[in-house]
């Protein structure tokens, strides 16, 4: 190798079945330097960290968890094109493989290195979880499975940091040295098989093919290896079948024949490598299985521990989510006081920049939260046992019992529920989980259930029924979700329920530094990732809602407002006030402070009365919202709203409902305060302002429509309003949250799907609910 050679960087495949400790393995690695993404072109995630050994620069490329080589699921067709140096955006094949085994189960483990081994990379073997072995029994003579295999052979503990400093010693010789596995012989059929393969390959590709590429092929019917070598489904057939009768001829079944052949060499490398002391008593995790694993008392826990999660994801969130909130609302105190001399600066740092940062913050607390109570249910390895409790509920409409956690996760907030989805191994399911975890009523959509019950459904049939309607929201995203999972594994994915396979691992101690270290991930991926989305979107809705603003929207207002309360007020003191409020008004002072403050200098001077004060300023108080209510109307949001309002006339909804809709997609709860704003009583209302109700109740269609004169808000209209906020994706950071996990594509495709349902349910809310009176 030369000089030049040896100083490059080189890249490592991190390679591992699940549960064998490969992530805690590459956080040791890597530490903080590593940044994570999506391989180009798929939405497999993709992980790079980098360490430094012998004045050497190592990336460390942490490909998907497998259980094998076959290429068949995205993450499996990541992991081969990624080895065999075909993946787009990637230069080549990498430099060696690191293969993590988990010391209690070789046997299963070697299948996935000994695929590994056959592709002529360097390859080092990092056997994790040495102590788990001792203290079930275990003596292994890794070196003689060393000698055996002609590969390094490293025994670590990845949570406790052992044996790192060899692995990192044995990897910068694996690739100096550029010493690769003793290669493995082959039953004559397969070589046969192999060369009749290539021998009809297309013309192009015979040269770039290599035997293991090509035995992948033999094995797998499916696999996508033969696609990236231009080698179509279609003009294969044939020859595949050619090569398959080949092995049919030595006594081989094709699809079982690598598992076969593989099994028997690894009887034969694992012979006197893992022998058992004495045979042990029934453990730890036999005797708290069959509490927790129990049909009955299983369901039992899960449910208790599940709700107490949800819980605190919901409750113990408050406190934190309330504190950001108070700050930002703190912080543009300050930002307008700074900027009074400029209305439209400080509502752009206010509004705009402030909000949309606040509210990528708001969201941290419950993803915090979530991924806190995540990494202890992985690391002790009891999220395994919820899988498989919850798999029978769920594997009729094609999801498998890991997706019931992101589920109810995201009662609580959509986002961390759909990042919980990264815990699916099953790319389909996992993809299915993220599309309808969003139909979960999380506490965003609450406001809007509590000020439409409060107003129109309380008053009518009284609490009992205002209870069940609340329950009634929540129950129809959870009755659309799985039926929409089943019809999108029928009819999209085209996959069939089956059993979930999965390693049930023994019960650990988790270790607090791995805990906060994926919190910390977790929490970074999104402020890094969602989180510059959700502040562009808050800043194009605030344009949107701010643009354009002529002063004669407002010189009308004030004309309108001042000979009304002019009328109204008889008194000397009472003008003499409005007076002077008129002309802080005038001079651009906008807010109920400045104005105060104008009247009580004017106060101290012409000894007019504080009532008299009070009910000025409180005039000005209304001039601002009716001002705000006038510039929010003839904005580009609310044009838009005037516009769109004909497709939502069928649901009831009239103009200023639908400029609600619109201006609340950075946040569902943005409509109880643009409707307050609208009904000019300011935007710092809540679901349960009075004066918002009442005004919202006193509205009628005005002149000129077909409703003319009647009340707006209905029953039906009420609960049309609820359907559409429970089953439409208005939360632009769960948009970008589904587009970083799954894609832009299938994010779009959520957010057009649950738009159209939740308009038919709304109108089905209004046209039925209408005609039973």
């Amino acid at each position: 190798m030369t000089a030049a050679a040896s100083e490059r960087p080189c890249r490592i495949a991190l390679l591992g079945n699940p549960n064998t400790g490969k992530t805690t393995l590459f956080n040791r690695l890597t530490g903080l330097r590593q940044r994570v993404g999506n391989y180009s072109g798929v939405t497999v995630e993709r992980k790079v960290g980098q360490f430094r050994h012998g004045g050497r620069e190592f990336f460390l490329h942490d490909l998907p968890g497998a259980y094998s080589l076959a290429a068949t699921s995205p993450d499996e067709r990541v992991a081969i094109d990624y080895l065999c140096g075909r993946l787009k955006g990637e230069e080549g094949r990498p430099d060696a493989v690191l293969c993590v085994l988990d010391a209690t189960n070789l046997k299963r483990h070697l299948f996935l290195c000994l695929q590994a081994c056959d592709l002529g990379l360097p390859v080092v073997v990092a056997v994790n979880m040495v102590d788990a072995a001792r203290k079930e029994g275990l003596e292994l003579d890794l070196p003689l499975l060393e000698k055996r295999l002609g590969v390094p052979v490293v025994p670590i503990v990845a949570r406790e940091g052992e044996g790192l400093d060899r692995l990192r010693e044995a990897l910068h010789g694996a690739v100096r040295d550029q010493s690769r596995p003793t290669p493995g012989s082959w039953p004559g059929v397969v070589v046969e098989g192999t060369a009749r393969l290539r021998l009809l390959l297309p013309q192009n590709a015979r040269g770039q093919a290599t035997d293991a590429e090509l035995r992948r092929i033999l094995f797998d019917a499916d696999s996508a290896v033969a696609e990236r070598l231009g080698w179509h489904k279609e003009a294969r057939r044939a020859a595949l079948e050619q090569a398959r009768h080949l092995l049919r001829g030595g006594g081989y079944n094709p699809g079982s024949a690598e598992a076969v052949i593989l099994y028997q060499r690894i009887a034969l490398l694992l012979e006197g490598v893992a022998n058992r002391k004495a045979a042990l008593s029934e453990g730890l995790t036999e005797r708290i299985d069959r509490f927790l694993t129990h049909p009955v008392f299983g369901l039992a826990a899960f449910f208790t521990l599940m709700a107490a999660v949800f819980i605190s994801i919901y409750k113990v969130a408050e406190w934190p989510k309330g504190l950001i909130e108070a700050g930002q609302g703190w912080v543009q105190g300050l930002a307008a006081n700074a900027l009074e001399g400029s209305p439209m600066l400080s509502s752009l740092v206010s509004e705009g920049i402030i909000a949309g940062v606040g509210g990528v913050l708001s969201f941290l607390p419950q993803i915090l939260i979530l991924f806190f109570f995540l990494s202890l249910l992985e690391d002790t390895g009891y999220m395994a046992r919820a899988a498989c409790l919850m798999d029978r509920l769920l594997r009729w409409s094609g999801l498998n019992g890991k997706s019931f956690v992101p589920m109810l996760s995201s009662f609580a907030c959509a986002i961390p529920g759909v990042m919980a989805a990264r815990t699916i191994d099953d790319p389909k399911a996992r993809l299915t989980t993220i599309l309808i975890s969003p139909f979960m009523s999380c506490s965003a959509r609450l406001p809007v259930y509590l000020l439409c019950i409060g107003a129109f459904i309380a008053p009518v049939f009284g609490p009992t029924v205002a209870g069940l309607s609340l329950f009634a929201m929540y129950l129809l995203g959870l009755g659309i979700a799985l039926p929409t999972a089943w019809a999108l594994n029928k009819f999209v994915f085209k996959t069939k329920p089956g059993a979930l396979v999965i390693e049930l691992p023994p019960y650990r101690r988790p270790r607090a530094r791995d805990v906060f270290w994926r919190m910390w991930l977790a929490g970074k991926g999104f402020t890094v990732n969602a989180g510059t989305v959700i502040f562009a979107l808050t800043f194009v809705i605030w344009a949107l809602s701010y643009f354009p603003r002529p002063d004669s929207v407002a010189q009308n207002i004030r004309t309108a407002f001042r000979a009304e309360t002019s009328l109204a007020e008889t008194s000397l003191a009472g003008r003499e006030a409005l007076a002077a409020a008129w002309a802080a008004a005038s001079r651009g002072l906008e807010g109920e402070e400045a104005v105060k403050a104008a009247l009580a200098s004017f106060a101290e001077g012409r000894k007019t009365t504080p009532a008299a004060v009070e009910l000025a300023a409180a005039q000005v108080a209304e001039l601002e919202h009716r001002t705000a209510s006038a510039y929010l109307e003839q904005s580009w949001m609310g044009r838009a709203g005037h516009a769109v309002q004909p497709v939502f006339e069928p649901a009831g909804f009239d103009w200023k409902i639908t400029v609600g809709v619109l201006a609340s997609f950075p946040a569902r709860e943005v409509i109880v305060a643009t409707l307050g704003t609208l009904y000019s009583l300011g935007g710092d209302v809540d679901e349960e302002n009075t004066p918002l109700r009442e005004r919202m109740a006193a509205e009628r269609w005005p002149e000129g429509t077909a409703r003319a004169g009647q009340p707006v808000f209905t029953v039906p209209v009420a609960f049309g309003i609820m359907v559409f906020f429970a089953l439409c994706q208005q939360c632009a950071a769960t948009v970008s949250v589904i587009a970083r996990e799954a894609g832009w594509r299938w994010a779009a495709a959520s957010f057009f799907y649950m738009t159209v349902l939740a308009w038919i349910g709304a109108v089905l809310c209004q046209q039925i609910g209408s005609r039973l009176g």
